[in-house]
């Protein structure tokens, strides 16, 4: 599975041309142009961003590259305080799903569109059965 760098929520277009124009148009390839933050802040340096963007982006690939949490929950996750695969495999399921809902209460005011608790359980799951999530640091 091959997820475009647009495809990350919040890219602006012009970060994603600057990170196009270095090569990269995929997760897989930032994850790998970003392995440690003295590559991350590196990249940011060539594109002429702060590195909390590109250490923000790094993130949301590292979370995203999960087949179950994907594009469409890697900010989510991200925006409750869960940076990697790595600490997402040390969550507690029924804490996160608590995290989760306070976070959609208080921003969105919505409760019905919180994950199911075997949707959160599925990503902590796969998290902890990932062979990369201790090769990629935040």
């Amino acid at each position: 599975m091959s997820i475009a760098i647009s495809d990350l929520p919040g890219m602006q277009k012009t970060d994603i041309d600057r990170l196009q124009n270095l090569g990269i148009t995929n997760i897989q390839q930032l994850l790998v142009m970003g392995k440690n933050k003295q590559d991350r802040e590196l990249l940011a340096q060539k594109m002429g961003v702060s590195p909390r963007y590109v250490h923000k982006w790094f993130a949301l690939a590292d979370l995203a590259r999960l087949p179950s949490v994907g594009v469409e929950y890697c900010g989510l996750i991200l925006h409750s305080g869960i940076i990697s695969v790595a600490q997402l495999s040390q969550c507690n399921a029924p804490q996160l799903q608590r995290q989760i809902l306070r976070l959609q209460v208080a921003n969105l005011r919505r409760r019905d569109l919180c994950p199911s608790f075997s949707l959160v359980q599925s990503w902590i799951q796969e998290a902890k059965q990932d062979k990369d999530s201790n090769r990629f640091k935040a």
